[in-house]
């Protein structure tokens, strides 16, 4: 990229903005408050590596969010060289930036990250812990917000050649994939809401009515039936998508459009997916790289040698830029039935049968009636969680996950005939029901007494039909725990439960 456009700088106001301010970027999350028909979007986090390909020495970064306001950002990637950032607001959006002091005995910046030499790779090298990492060029950056941006720019931060001690912020912008996610309602009934993300092409054009620098892009993908935190979404670590089988879309060519000649299909790229019940987080790693092949003279149009642009020909794959870590925390509105004996729950509309099927999404604030039906030899004892008591049937909203269970004991044995006088009859055996234990939604562990249950190790104990068993539940650091559903209620961290079926407790933890 030309050096000459990296160094425009912006006007003399925004210079005298900067001075003074801690400025390193750390990308966003985006705790969208987006709520649809089926799910909501609770929370969305990111972090991202990138490279210093100014061919200057950087001394912060920022991030700009238009349309937002310092209120919307309640948390910040910090674990680098640069420490906690400044937000600064400006007339219509905010600035992020990680800045390094400034020693004014030795007119030097205290902080550096050098630029990254072209053709090498920087994978594991943006972390403080890494092997390499003064030398690597890379930086990795983290934040959250509480809406979505207009726009999203990020820009590394030089010293100001005008004005030494101060920086500048170069042009044009680091190429980073800055998602926006929304929800989709369901098509009809009893299918799941649709997750939608969207990524803007990150470099205008150099000269308006021209197509802007492409890039490279490839998106990697999961499901997790648990809360993501932002603290997480860094490269290596399990929870972000990288291998090859969680590829959601290969390569394709991002580039900005001209208001006339484009066909619209490069300035954006859309991924979207249906939510599982029990999705808690969608997880993405989205990687841009260089484009080095050739373009068109006038317009400035990536011309790619396969004529798609989708797959990078001998010559058109340059180096690795950016991974944006992204992830949203959502709520798909949902029931969810756990049965406890013999016996079936079905919901007036059938889009529960458990038996066979025991979760649906819905639409919020459906009402949904449960009907429970003991099985052969059993009898109906009760529901626990969002019903409770011994009636059937129930009624629940479903708002957000919503957790049932129905209980069903089996009917004693009337005993075995008698001989006379002392022959007994061929007695039934009976087998000891099972407390089962689950963990939802945060980090924690459940024990028992009398001792038999450590759950996340072991988490099924039978006992004697009428035994009592006080259930114990201890959050890990940095999580609390929330309440019990199942077999077990309310918000106390013991429970004491008398087993006379099997039964399932679910303990209920969060950040």
């Amino acid at each position: 990229m030309n050096t000459n456009r990296r160094l425009r700088a912006l006007s003399a106001s925004f210079r005298n903005v900067a001075m003074g301010i801690g400025l390193t970027l750390a990308w966003l999350a985006i705790p969208a408050a987006a709520v649809a028909q089926t799910a909501t979007i609770y929370g969305t986090l990111g972090n991202f590596d990138v490279i210093n390909d100014t061919g200057h020495d950087g001394h912060g970064f920022e991030i700009q969010l238009e349309g937002l306001t310092p209120a919307d950002i309640y948390y910040t990637y910090s674990f680098q060289r640069y420490g906690a950032p400044q937000v600064t607001p400006y007339a219509t959006g905010v600035y992020v930036r990680w800045a390094s002091l400034y020693d004014y005995n030795t007119h030097q910046f205290t902080q550096s990250t050098v630029p990254h030499a072209p053709g090498t790779p920087f994978a594991g090298t943006c972390y403080m812990s890494g092997a390499g990492y003064d030398t690597s060029g890379c930086e990795h950056f983290g934040a959250s917000l509480r809406a979505n941006a207009v726009r999203t720019t990020y820009r590394w931060l030089i010293e100001d050649p005008q004005a030494p001690g101060t920086l500048m912020p170069v042009d044009p912008p680091s190429a980073i994939g800055a998602p926006v996610y929304y929800i989709v309602p369901a098509a009809r009934p009893a299918l799941p809401p649709v997750l939608v993300v969207e990524v803007e092409a990150p470099e205008p054009p150099d000269v308006p009515g021209r197509f802007g620098d492409a890039q490279w892009m490839r998106v990697f993908i999961q499901q997790l039936p648990r809360e993501a935190t932002l603290d997480e979404l860094l490269t290596g670590n399990p929870a972000v998508p990288m291998d090859l089988t969680q590829l959601e879309s290969d390569w394709q060519i991002i580039q900005q459009e001209p208001p006339s000649g484009g066909t619209g299909t490069r300035r954006r790229k859309r991924n979207q997916g249906n939510l599982d019940p029990t999705t808690r987080s969608v997880i993405r790693r989205i990687e841009m790289y260089n484009f080095t092949g050739s373009y068109d003279p006038i317009t400035h149009e990536a011309l790619c040698a396969d004529l798609t642009c989708k797959t990078p020909s001998a010559g058109e794959l340059g180096d690795f830029i950016s991974a944006q870590m992204t992830a949203a925390n959502v709520q798909a509105d949902s029931v969810t039935v756990t049965r406890a004996g013999n016996g079936l729950v079905e919901s007036a509309d059938k889009f529960i049968s458990c038996g066979s099927k025991c979760v649906s999404p819905y639409s919020a604030g459906t009402l949904v009636t449960l009907t429970a039906r003991a099985g052969s030899g059993s009898v109906f004892a009760g529901w626990t969680g969002a019903c409770t008591g011994p009636n059937t049937p129930c009624t629940v909203t479903a708002n957000g996950h919503v957790d049932v269970t129905a209980t069903f004991n089996a009917i004693p044995p009337t005993g075995g005939g008698g001989g006379g006088g002392g022959g007994g009859g061929g007695g039934a055996t009976t087998t000891n029901p099972t407390l089962s234990v689950r963990l939802a939604g945060g980090k924690g562990v459940v024990t028992s007494a009398p001792a038999g249950i450590d759950c996340g190790k072991t988490c099924a104990l039978s006992v004697a039909s009428g035994t009592v068993v006080r259930l114990t539940a201890t959050p890990d650091p940095g999580f609390s725990f929330v309440n019990w559903t199942g077999g077990c209620t309310g918000t106390a961290t013991t429970c004491d439960l008398t087993v006379t079926a099997s039964t399932t407790v679910q303990a209920n933890f969060k950040k």
